[in-house]
């Protein structure tokens, strides 16, 4: 029976376009394993389906200068050490990479013990851990049409991002349920990423006067940024972080306010539903979620509102545009010819 080890963490980004490949694998008759680092948000996703799991350390790669750079290296070198010995162990036929810090010591030990290495770029760019990376690969996989001119051709596939199959089968009526929400009223979801976005937590707040005039607002907040105070709103309704739930919720929402990471952007396109898209600002990142919204508003598919323009007056302007032209952008969606990424993916599992 062949086995695979999926790897990637740092953010739920980085682990769920993992596990939407995991039905389609099991059904191949693939033994599943996962290497994340320790304590960070894959191993509890990972666990929750009941994949065998592997942590191991994790140093955060910089692209500045950091006196934990030094410390950091240090945690890389004993990751690189225990990768090479769970995958000794395992012995897996192939290694799949998601990207993020802990991958790299598991990308490197794979090569080192000539076991084929495959790599997907969610991001318009290339990041640093794919980077450090793809010399070691066998395959590339990338997201968007954009990114191909970053890659070695001959290594290069176009697969698209994979999405869980359960994001497009949630239930309208348990996601009002959920949120305590009825029909009367458009539902917009609000999703700062999985750590939550201070500037989109405290805009959408100081606006929830204006916008609960027409709207019912949920509002994926992220750790620790709920407020006791705004529990008993009527038509609004917090949530730290969402997991099973979510299929229901994005069923019941109309449109959306979101950050532009890649993961959650294939998620909404998906659904088939439009969102005013606000990526973090150039001097928070390096510029990918930028260059993730001007994409997806170039095909049609969202609007783009930059952090730099965010105020409580642009931001209920710009929600009530998108809602008033909301048929167009589905429609826009609908005529699109999309490609499986899972099907694409696991085909080339096969391959390498």
């Amino acid at each position: 029976m062949k086995s695979i080890v999926l790897t990637g963490g740092g953010t739920s980004g980085h682990v769920t376009p993992n596990i939407a490949l995991v039905p389609k694998l099991k059904s191949k008759g693939y033994n599943i394993y996962y290497i994340g680092s320790k304590n960070g948000i894959e191993k509890q996703l990972i666990e929750k389906e009941g994949i065998p799991y592997y942590g191991i350390s994790a140093g955060k790669l910089r692209r500045y200068f950091d006196v934990k750079n030094f410390t950091d290296i240090f945690r890389i070198v004993g990751g690189f050490g225990q990768a090479l010995s769970i995958l000794r162990k395992i012995k897996p036929d192939v290694v799949f990479s998601k990207g993020g810090f802990v991958s790299c010591p598991v990308v490197w030990a794979a090569w080192s013990l000539r076991i084929p290495v495959i790599i997907h770029e969610s991001d318009m760019t290339p990041g640093l851990t794919n980077k450090l990376s793809m010399p070691f690969a066998k395959k590339v996989c990338y997201t968007f049409p954009e990114t191909e001119k970053y890659l070695v051709q001959q290594k290069a596939c176009f697969t698209g991002l994979p999405v869980r199959e359960e994001i497009t089968s949630g239930d309208r009526i348990k996601g009002y349920k959920l949120c305590g929400f009825s029909g009367i009223k458009p539902v917009v979801m609000v999703i700062g990423g999985s750590q939550g976005s201070e500037i989109i937590n405290k805009t959408v707040r100081s606006a929830l006067t204006e916008l609960l005039q027409n709207y019912q607002v949920v509002h994926i907040c992220g750790k620790g940024n709920t407020k006791a105070e705004l529990e008993k709103i009527k038509g609004y309704k917090q949530f730290e972080y969402v997991n099973e739930e979510l299929p229901h919720i994005f069923a019941c929402a109309d449109i959306f306010i979101s950050r532009a990471g890649a993961t959650v952007l294939f998620e909404i396109l998906s659904v088939k539903k439009p969102a005013l898209l606000i990526p973090l600002s150039r001097n928070a990142s390096r510029g990918d979620q930028i260059l993730n919204a001007n994409s997806f508003k170039r095909c049609g598919y969202s609007d783009v509102l930059f952090e730099e323009e965010l105020t409580e007056k642009s931001l209920v302007e710009r929600v009530n545009e998108l809602y008033k032209n909301r048929n167009e952008y589905t429609k826009t969606m609908l005529n699109r010819e999309l490609q499986n990424p899972v099907d694409s993916i696991i085909s080339l599992i096969d391959e390498v």
